[in-house]
C-alpha cells in the first residue's frame, strides 16, 4: 500500500509516495511522474509495482501541486524550478538506494513524459546505482557516456506533444552510440499518455503490452 510522506535522507527532506512490497525486500525503482504531478495514477502505478515485488518511490518535485488540465498542467511546468527538481530526483535516489526494504542497491527509473528527462539524469548522475531506465513518451538531451544503464522506450505513433519518431530515433541512436542497450517500441494506434488509466488518450490493450514489457525489462535488469 502506497504511503504519502516525508522522507529524510542525511538531514534533507522531500516528499513523496512510497510502496513495498508485501512479500519481503524486492529492487527499488524512482517513478517520476509527468507534468499532471503526483496524481492517483502516479500512486497507483508505484503500488502496482510493489505488487510485482519491487520497492517504488516517487518524489513529488511539485511539492503537492497537481493539474486536471492541459492548461493547469502548462501552468505547473512552466514554473517547475528544474535544477530543484533535479536535487529531489538524486535525494530520492539516495535514499532509495540506501532503504532496508531493497534487495541490493541497483535500481530503476521509470519516467512519464516530463518525468523521462529526469529518468535519464538519474541514469547520467547517479549512475553507480541507475542500471535501468525506463521511459514514457519522453526524451531528454545530455551525455550519456557516464551512464551505465539499460534503456526501455514506449512511443505512441501520432505523438504531438515532442516524444514523436525521429526524437525517439535519435534517442536510441545516442543511447547505442554511447555503448548502451536500448530496446524502443513504437505503439500503433496511439497519442501522448496512452499509458496513463485517467486520461481520454489511455488504450488498455497498449498500456498492458508496455506494462508487461517494462516488469520483464526491470526484473531482468535488476536481477
Amino acid at each position: 500500500m502506497v504511503v504519502r510522506s516525508t522522507f529524510t535522507f542525511k538531514g534533507e527532506k522531500f516528499s513523496g509516495c512510497l510502496s513495498q512490497p508485501e512479500s519481503g525486500p524486492g529492487p527499488g525503482v524512482l517513478v517520476l511522474h509527468a507534468w499532471w504531478g503526483l496524481n492517483a495514477f502516479i500512486s497507483g502505478y508505484c503500488d502496482r509495482l510493489a505488487g510485482a515485488g519491487f520497492t517504488a518511490l516517487a518524489p513529488d518535485y511539485y511539492a503537492g501541486q497537481k493539474a486536471a488540465t492541459i492548461e493547469e498542467a502548462k501552468a505547473l511546468r512552466g514554473k517547475m524550478d528544474r535544477p530543484a527538481a533535479i536535487r529531489t530526483m538524486r535525494l530520492a535516489a539516495d535514499f532509495l538506494a540506501g532503504h532496508p526494504e531493497i534487495a541490493q542497491p541497483r535500481l530503476g527509473a521509470l519516467g512519464f513524459s516530463l518525468g523521462c528527462s529526469l529518468a535519464i539524469e538519474a541514469a547520467r548522475s547517479k549512475n553507480r546505482s541507475v542500471r535501468a531506465v525506463v521511459l514514457y513518451y519522453g526524451t531528454g538531451g545530455g551525455k550519456l557516456d557516464k551512464a551505465q544503464a539499460a534503456f526501455l522506450g514506449h512511443f505512441a505513433e501520432d505523438d504531438r506533444w515532442g516524444a514523436h519518431a525521429k526524437k525517439a530515433t535519435a534517442l536510441a541512436d545516442r543511447i547505442r552510440t554511447a555503448g548502451h542497450p536500448a530496446e524502443f517500441f513504437e505503439y500503433a494506434g496511439t497519442e501522448h499518455w496512452f499509458a496513463e488509466d485517467d486520461r481520454p488518450e489511455y488504450r488498455k490493450e497498449a498500456a498492458e503490452l508496455a506494462w508487461g514489457r517494462s516488469l520483464e525489462f526491470l526484473k531482468r535488469e535488476l536481477a
